[in-house]
């Protein structure tokens, strides 16, 4: 049975020549970057070569990139890092209903330290609106953390509108941008990003790799302390293999960017379309427009999420209900209900988000075969729909 992949936006596989440009450095160059002999100098080299490259992502120096263990340890440096450096002057965060729980986690953790949290709400589409971030902002505000694109619903913010009211305000601007990075053009000057969180196994490189984007003149500490690695700001020998890897799948997610997002958008409309015309009572949720090129996720009612999956798995076809990182939980997605979705819906929710392998015919076939799906699911489902409403029947 050929499977059918549709969660691109979990992780990616990995590119053969982003294999290739890292297996050097599991064998004969396997020298520690920090050592000065010849043997270390290659793997320094390979380190910093790459620093170019992912660089080049985000329109930035080189020398402004720390590489790290993920995104969500460059989320945790930005947030922490830039608030313990700035205590003296503030200790007041904010950032949105709607960020990866990397980011809304950190927060919470931060509050536990002391400091005042605001959370910003968003739309029925989960746009954030500018305006609540220039009013929440505070004499005491040191920290803005706001999410390039949603994981879950692939809605894009206005940053670059965000990023003015920060320099106006004189406050840090946080962007994650795990989701973006390689697939949507960014310029950490253009979009007044101060810190900005990236990772590799999102764009066709190896897990285990991010980066954080730190604009000179930030105030910011360490998050890991042991070694001058980085240029003082993460200790710890670096991940030459992974970090050579990013490289290499940064240079050529650069090199495609355009033609790639124009593929899938129009691969993403498709099946938005064909879904929402066969399939009675689904929602598409996010933006319909301004949302990722490969992003689509719908809600179904009177079924769950998870239910839709175990059929779609037992056809071959690999999608989730959201966020990889809380697809365990019980819990109905925070990202949904904070757009105002009744919380029935949202447990019924499913996310397909495409990539370099999805066909034409891969859409298709889903589109054939989630209807079916649904119908059968419906057909034993306690939940019916009458002229009168919903009627629960357990």
């Amino acid at each position: 049975m050929k499977r059918i992949y549709m969660d691109y936006a979990a992780t990616t596989p990995m590119l053969p020549e982003v294999a290739q440009a890292m297996q050097p450095y599991f064998s004969n160059k396997f020298g520690n970057p920090s050592s000065i002999h010849s043997m270390g100098q290659e793997g320094s080299d390979a380190v910093e070569a790459a620093r170019v490259q992912v660089a080049s992502l985000i329109t930035c120096k080189p020398e402004d990139i720390v590489f790290t263990g993920g995104g969500t340890e460059a989320d945790n440096h930005a947030i922490k890092g830039v608030c313990m450096a700035g205590r003296e002057k503030g200790d007041h965060i904010i950032t949105t209903a709607i960020e990866h729980h990397a980011v809304l986690y950190t927060c919470n953790f931060m509050k536990g330290l002391g400091f005042d949290v605001s959370v910003v709400p968003v739309d029925k589409y989960g746009m954030v609106d500018p305006g609540d971030i220039r009013k929440a902002i505070t004499a005491r505000t040191l920290l803005v953390s706001v999410m390039h694109a949603n994981n879950e619903v692939g809605t894009i913010q206005p940053v670059e509108e965000i990023g003015k009211i920060t320099r106006e305000a004189g406050v840090y601007f946080h962007v994650d941008a795990v989701q973006t990075a390689g697939h949507l053009p960014i310029d950490v000057d253009r979009m007044g990003i101060d810190l900005l969180s990236a990772s590799a196994h999102k764009l066709y490189g190896p897990k285990g790799v991010g980066l954080l984007y730190i604009r000179p003149g930030t105030r910011i500490v360490p998050l890991l302390h042991g070694g001058e690695q980085e240029n003082d700001r993460r200790a710890g020998t670096e991940n030459v293999a992974g970090i050579a890897g990013f490289g290499k799948a940064a240079e050529i997610a650069l090199a495609e960017m355009y033609k790639e997002a124009g593929r899938l958008t129009g691969y993403r409309d498709r099946l938005i379309d064909s879904v929402l015309g066969r399939v009675a009572d689904a929602y598409l949720n996010g933006h319909r427009t301004s949302r990722l090129p490969n992003n689509t996720n719908f809600s179904f009612d009177f079924i769950e999420g998870e239910s839709i999956l175990m059929y779609l798995d037992a056809v071959g076809i690999c999608a989730s209900t959201g966020s990889a990182c809380s697809s365990a939980s019980s819990e109905p997605s925070h990202v949904l209900t904070s757009l105002g979705i009744p919380v029935e819906r949202a447990r019924g929710s499913v996310r397909f988000t495409l990539g370099r392998w999805t066909s034409v015919e891969d859409i298709d076939t889903v589109v054939e075969a989630l209807p079916r799906i649904v119908e059968k699911l419906r057909a034993m489902s306690p939940l019916v729909k009458e002229k009168c409403g919903w009627i629960n029947y357990l």
